[in-house]
């Protein structure tokens, strides 16, 4: 038991800069204190004391501002980082070393009893501040969900989801999509489920943008073509006055207008 304790502070140590000793994280750390008023929450559940359970994390709900239901699974080394108003439903999974930032809602889209209603999250899992992950699906090991991203659908292990709905960018060569460099032999804890990929929304309209620039351009030159084929032939009338021998198309501001 006093082995998880400690584990439980240091993982806040090794994810938090702003944590400056163990006193601090013990007295000022709410996500710490959620932690710890859940376990007996669940182990009342599990036992047949539903009420207590309940009542327990009712406490805990008014004491720390994090609402975790007695009977969710969290596992060990998990950091509820700030956390005010973050929601944990009744049959969601934490799974070992996950982050969990302020306003995060492992919710459920189902009104069935006894279903598997709400998420369940892999090991080392980033869910960062706003996010909404809603539905009784996984989200693999590693993976990352961006701030106010709403996540209806399976995350694969290493992705990062972002947007609404949330848009998922695989992992490259089997390493979560992060902007930190890995440090070896362990990657580097990276928060805020932040991602050096372009959204795929924004990649798909650079695309486009692009093939219809390039289509401008041969369609220019067709038309010089032509224009020069009239001339020497002294056929005015092959080419019409409204041809589009120039390019007009602006690929370069309408690509600053979607962004990175």
């Amino acid at each position: 038991m006093f082995d998880r304790l400690r584990s439980d502070i240091q993982c806040i140590l090794d994810r938090d800069p702003a944590a400056r000793s163990t006193w601090e994280v013990i007295t000022c750390y709410p996500g710490l204190h959620a932690i710890w008023l859940h376990r007996p929450a669940h182990w009342c559940w599990n036992h047949g004391f539903k009420w207590l359970g309940r009542f327990i994390s009712h406490f805990a709900r008014w004491f720390t501002g994090i609402e975790i239901h007695p009977g969710a699974k969290i596992g060990e080394r998990v950091f509820f980082d700030h956390a005010m108003g973050v929601v944990v439903g009744e049959t969601a999974e934490i799974g070992d070393g996950c982050t969990i930032y302020q306003g995060v809602t492992l919710g459920g889209t189902s009104l069935y009893k006894g279903a598997k209603r709400h998420p369940t999250l892999g090991k080392d899992v980033v869910v960062s501040a706003g996010a909404k992950v809603l539905g009784g699906f996984e989200v693999g090991d590693g993976a990352k969900i961006g701030s106010n991203a709403v996540v209806i659908k399976p995350v694969p292990p290493g992705a990062t989801a972002v947007g609404i709905p949330a848009r998922i960018i695989p992992s490259k060569e089997g390493q979560s999509a992060d902007v930190t460099e890995e440090a070896k032999p362990k990657p580097k804890f990276t928060a805020y489920g932040i991602t050096q990929d372009d959204d795929p929304l924004s990649q798909a309209m650079r695309g486009l943008i692009d093939n219809a620039a390039s289509q401008e351009h041969q369609i220019a030159l067709l038309w010089q073509a032509i224009e020069k084929l009239s001339a020497v032939q002294k056929a005015d009338d092959c080419v019409p006055c409204d041809a589009a021998r120039k390019e007009q198309f602006e690929a370069g501001k309408l690509n600053e207008l979607v962004g990175k």
